[in-house]
């Protein structure tokens, strides 16, 4: 057995919402054409990948990406809760106009306040990030040397990026979220390491979005 664990995090095809500039959270968007086309395309790419476990976030946009990601190879992705978007509360499902009309005080300290600042009804991202560390940690244990692939959220994705990296919460982000792209990672003993990232070689000229 290696006694590297590898990570394969996958963000979800692009959404409806995507396109509409709507932010989701917890709050589910079907995928778009392209975003069932991008899922596909992924799906052809990992048909021969090395693979011992698969995982999904439980929201049907993740959901819906594993299963045409797996599905030429016959993998199905086990659905688990933490693996979710960040919950952003009463500004979920709406586009950054009608956040700052409807709630401009919430909208202010969200893009303002810092990481401890908790959304009204949702997560503050200090707490998001806690809890996609504790993720990637109780999967990555469960399954010493193995190969897992994850299809997760961008906003997941970002939180997992500051921890392997170490970056600090209230760090502008300069790196990218895109739908459907492949993310590498590895631990061994001496921690983690950041392989790749944001790689869609397989999208081959489709466009992807990055996230907001």
């Amino acid at each position: 057995m290696s006694n590297h664990t590898k990570i394969i995090l996958i963000r979800h095809g692009e959404t409806e919402w995507n396109l509409s500039g709507r932010w989701q959270g917890h709050a589910d968007s079907a995928l778009s054409g392209r975003g069932v086309a991008q899922a596909e395309a992924l799906g052809l790419r990992m048909e021969n990948e090395e693979m011992d476990y698969f995982y999904t976030s439980d929201l049907e946009r993740a959901q819906h990406t594993a299963r045409l990601v797996g599905g030429s190879a016959g993998r199905q992705a086990k659905c688990i809760e933490s693996l979710r978007e960040r919950d952003l509360g009463v500004l979920e499902g709406l586009t950054t106009v009608e956040m700052e009309r409807d709630h401009p005080e919430e909208y202010d300290a969200f893009r303002n306040a810092g990481p401890k600042y908790q959304v009204p009804g949702g997560e503050s991202y200090h707490q998001f990030y806690d809890r996609c560390s504790s993720a990637l940690e109780e999967i990555s244990h469960r399954h010493p040397g193995k190969v897992i692939g994850i299809v997760t959220h961008g906003g997941f994705l970002g939180a997992i990026f500051r921890y392997v990296l170490n970056i600090p919460l209230d760090a502008e982000r300069n790196f990218v979220l895109l739908n459907c792209s492949i993310n590498r990672l590895e631990k061994s003993t001496k921690g983690w390491n950041l392989v790749s990232w944001g790689d869609v070689a397989h999208l081959d000229g489709m466009d992807s979005l990055d996230d907001s």
